[in-house]
């Protein structure tokens, strides 16, 4: 390098330190400051403005290349007026091909086809919606968070807001969690309501495993939608008591949903909760259906003089009456009513009457009710010995059911069971305090055709007593026994005395000696004396009692584990266990299609097929005929 271009370097150095030295630095903005602390560059925006120009300006080209080969190919068919069938499909497969390029620049799937209409007519559609239709933002463009509005840049991962919109990073992972959180709460509740349903279903003596049947989810629809229904139509009679009880349960039964039940040819009519229900709707049921001869109404605290009137006044023909809390029926009326339509009774069962149908009432129903073959009075207040010393000329009665609240003299209840005790078939004496074992001698020496009996809450019979019932007797083997309760009450001293009270281990003996080999329903709950000698002999797993399908041994509180899977194997048809209070029952493995209740560690291992049975109070056993479920009506 010679001196001339040395200098000549120099003197350009210089002069780029001047221009460089004298350049103004000013504040910077703060929207500069903003796009560089985001990661914003011009630059990268006006790229991508232009790569998007570029795309739009290839897709309309590509637009226009269709439009003007269509036009061609219309105008080929034009001149040539018939095609072959090659030119045809080579025709359609290019049409094809040029629509899916358009489709696939759009970035956009195969939209789904209108039901009618032509292929063609789909397509012009399709393009049409297309073109009104805002295009979700690509990956790499910018777009403001559908929840924080904040600007953030579209990634193949964003997620997609409630409203269709697009969210940032921040917003999605907390949508996320929110989402996961509101659906593990609501598996939770479902699980909740579901495990609560079982245990009211077992509680009921129901075992329901796998799916309902076809019948059992249209009643379930039906009372769901109760609301809109018009009318039943024709039903049979046992649906519209099933319907009746789910509606009742729920109580809905007002003076709409009456009208349901009502029609012009049926003979029954059974509502289990009336208590919605006005003078008017009663004396409504017996103008529609003016044949009815079984009547079934409970908590019926509406049902007064009026309705009682109007039944005698059209000679209405029922046969079989049963009201619940029908308490503003005065004596009088029912005096009348016995004198006019008695003679037609053959059912009559009231409970619930605390304020008339006293003793005269009584006396009135036995001089005018002849035919009368089954009685149930329960929790009648007014009613005590004078009723049943009247009773005793009911020589026709074979079903006997009692629960007085005033006191009565065991003396007349033996007398009582001493005259109509031949005939009858089932007895129930259901607190009867006074009673003592002369009462359980007339029974045994007098009830030659008794199948059911229920004699509960008594602490003066003795275990002599009820096993001399059982062992040195008339009565025949028993379907149904109930003797619970019936044990010392005297708390200090819990094991009871030297000799037992109530039904304890010898009378059990003797019970299951007498009845096991014909016994379907057994009840022997809180009879604390049995012991577990006397419990491990009758259920050894040796002995059978075929037809045993239900048992009640709630707070006999001997039995363990042991005795019960012994009961199970004893029992081949056992459909239901109640065992509350019994704490020594733990870890049991129950059977298939077997209930057992009350013991909380046994719950989770209930397996099996559809088992239900429901439990009736005025019923022998009736199996359901035709469909896979167990009724046990007792």
């Amino acid at each position: 390098m010679n001196k001339k271009n040395i200098a000549t370097y120099s003197q350009d150095l210089d002069r780029g330190r001047r221009v460089t030295n004298n350049r103004i630095r000013g504040p910077q903005s703060a929207l500069t400051d903003f796009l560089a602390s985001n990661n914003i560059s011009a630059a990268q925006i006006h790229a991508d403005y232009e790569r998007r120009q570029r795309q739009a300006h290839q897709q309309q080209e590509q637009e226009n290349a269709a439009n003007s080969e269509a036009g061609n190919i219309q105008e080929d068919e034009q001149d040539d007026g018939i095609e072959t069938a090659k030119q045809k499909k080579k025709r359609k497969r290019e049409r094809e091909k040029t629509l899916t390029n358009i489709k696939e620049c759009k970035g956009s799937t195969e939209p789904k086809r209108r039901r009618g209409g032509s292929e063609g007519e789909d397509d012009h559609h399709d393009l049409f919606i297309d073109m009104y239709t805002k295009k979700k933002p690509l990956p790499g463009q910018l777009e403001n968070c559908e929840l924080c509005r904040k600007r953030f840049t579209v990634t193949p991962y964003s997620r997609v807001g409630p409203d269709g919109g697009l969210l940032c990073a921040k917003c999605s992972k907390e949508h996320e969690a929110e989402r996961k959180k509101s659906e593990k709460e609501r598996r939770k509740t479902i699980g909740r309501e579901k495990r609560r349903q079982v245990q009211s279903n077992l509680l009921d003596g129901i075992v329901q495993i796998g799916s309902k049947s076809l019948q059992e989810q249209c009643i379930k629809e039906v009372a769901n939608n109760i609301h809109e229904v018009d009318e039943f139509g024709d039903l049979p009679q046992s649906l519209l008591s099933r319907l009746s009880r789910i509606l009742s349960r729920r109580r809905v039964i007002n003076s709409r949903t009456l009208d349901l039940f009502l029609r012009p040819d049926i003979e029954a009519i059974d509502l289990y909760d009336c208590g919605k229900l006005e003078v008017d709707d009663y004396i409504r049921i017996f103008s529609i259906v003016p044949r009815v001869q079984r009547l079934n109404l409970r908590n019926a605290g509406q049902f007064k003089d009026e309705v009682f009137d109007y039944i005698m006044e059209r000679d209405i023909p029922i046969r079989h009456l049963q009201l619940e809390a029908a308490n503003l029926v005065s004596n009088e009326k029912w005096n009348e009513y016995f004198s006019r339509c008695g003679h037609r009774l053959e059912t009559l069962n009231l409970a619930w009457l605390d304020y008339a149908l006293d003793d005269s009432a009584c006396m009135q129903l036995v001089r005018h009710c002849p035919n009368l073959k089954r009685l149930k009075l329960r929790k009648c207040f007014k009613v005590g010995d004078a009723a049943l010393r009247a009773m005793s000329e009911l020589r026709h009665l074979e079903h006997l059911s009692l629960r007085f609240l005033l006191p009565t003299s065991s003396i007349i209840l033996a007398d009582l069971i001493a005259d109509i005790g031949l005939n009858l078939r089932t007895l129930s004496l259901e607190n009867f305090i006074d009673a003592d074992e002369q009462v359980l001698a007339r029974i045994g020496s007098s009830c030659a055709k008794l199948t059911k009996l229920r004699f509960t809450e008594n602490d003066l019979c003795t275990d002599v007593g009820f096993r001399t019932l059982f062992a040195d007797s008339v009565i025949p083997p028993l379907s149904f026994i109930d003797l619970s309760s019936n044990r010392s009450i005297d708390y200090a001293a819990p094991d009871g005395p030297e000799e037992p009270i109530g039904l304890a281990s010898a009378g059990f003996e003797a019970l299951m000696d007498h009845s096991g080999s014909s016994l379907e329903r057994l009840d022997i709950s809180s009879c604390r004396h049995i012991d577990y000698e006397s419990l491990s002999k009758v259920f050894d797993g040796e002995k059978q009692y075929s037809l045993l399908k239900d048992i009640n041994i709630s707070f006999v509180t001997k039995i363990d584990a042991t005795v019960l899977a012994a009961m199970f194997r004893s029992c081949p048809l056992l459909i239901k266990v109640t065992a509350f209070g019994c704490f020594n029952v733990t870890d049991v493995a129950v059977p298939k299609g077997v209930a057992l209740i009350g013991v909380p560690n046994a719950q989770e291992s209930i397996h099996g097929g559809d088992v239900i049975t429901n439990f009736r109070l005025d019923a022998p056993y009736i199996p359901d005929n035709g469909s896979s479920k167990l009724r046990i009506g007792l």
